[in-house]
């Protein structure tokens, strides 16, 4: 039995008409009967019941249209399921932290890309909350995130370290400083990302920023609107050491203590990894994040 024969008597049943079923199924009209016919004899006995210009369907034919429309749905699940199989070998959701360095972003994308040629990337830029969903949920594959000690389900594995550094506009009492203790940060404007994952790593040590002491003055999700006002004046913020600066804005390093977050390469425990997801995972360990240097100054 051919899947084109059932798909020719299947068709033959809902038009009851067999030159209409051909032209349903692209096939010459003789060419659909000899497949139905080839079909009763597997079968044993007659489908059809044609009275001149009427056709009607037999006991056997009503019994295996049942049988057979099942077995036509299930080929179709199994043909579905299969493409969705090839698009996973082929096709790479990423999750990526919106502070991310673009140096360190495109790096890893250009081994990539020299691993395995053939891939597409559907990348996703959002804080580090939505990308865990979303890893748990499935609608990502992988994700380039800091470490998510707050969802267990995931499993990270280490990349690089990156200390943060405090920004500020020319001419800020910072300035002076070879390094600024977290404890200066008492009483300063600031500027702050909305959703950003920094608080989580200070919170590591003990730390609430950026409600220890600080003003927070103004609140945004976008990076060139903290970086602006932080270059006009209006206050200070906290950025991860490899983000690029804007031009004019100042940085020093954080201590007393030092803080640092780590970036790492996170996938969804338990779950079959796709020859896409091996890809990047062997990436991202063979990759010597260290060594890569920063991006250039925003203008």
């Amino acid at each position: 039995m051919e899947l084109s024969q059932i798909r020719y008597f299947l068709a033959a049943c809902q038009t009851l008409n067999f030159t209409r079923a051909a032209e349903a199924c692209d096939v010459a009209v003789p060419t659909l009967s000899r497949a139905i016919s080839k079909l009763e004899e597997e079968l044993g006995g007659q489908l059809f019941r044609r009275e001149r210009h009427l056709t009607h369907l037999t006991d056997l034919g009503r019994l295996m249209q049942t049988h057979l429309a099942a077995a036509h749905a299930a080929t179709d699940a199994a043909r579905t399921e299969a493409e969705k199989y090839a698009a996973a070998e082929t096709r790479l959701r990423i999750g990526v932290i919106s502070t991310i360095s673009a140096s360190h972003l495109v790096n890893f994308l250009r081994a990539l890309a020299e691993r395995a040629p053939g891939l597409d990337l559907d990348i996703w830029e959002s804080h580090c909350a939505d990308i865990a969903a979303a890893l748990e949920n499935a609608e990502i594959d992988i994700a380039l995130m800091t470490q998510p000690s707050y969802a267990p389900s995931l499993r990270a594995e280490k990349l690089y370290e990156e200390p943060y550094l405090v920004a500020f506009a020319p001419g800020h009492r910072f300035e002076a400083m070879n390094a600024v203790p977290l404890a200066e940060l008492d009483g300063e404007d600031y500027v702050k990302r909305l959703h950003c994952e920094f608080p989580s790593n200070f919170r590591r040590l003990g730390i609430d920023l950026p409600y220890r002491g600080v003003r927070v003055r103004y609140s945004t999700e976008r990076e060139d609107w903290v970086q602006s006002m932080v270059a006009s004046g209006l206050g200070c913020t906290l950025m991860p050491q490899f983000l690029p600066i804007m031009r004019g804005i100042q940085t020093r390093q954080i201590v007393d203590p030092v803080v640092t977050r780590t970036v790492s390469v996170v996938t969804r425990s338990g779950r079959r990894h796709s020859a896409a997801v091996e890809h990047a995972l062997a990436t991202a360990r063979a990759l010597r994040w260290q060594e890569i240097l920063p991006a250039a100054q925003m203008d």
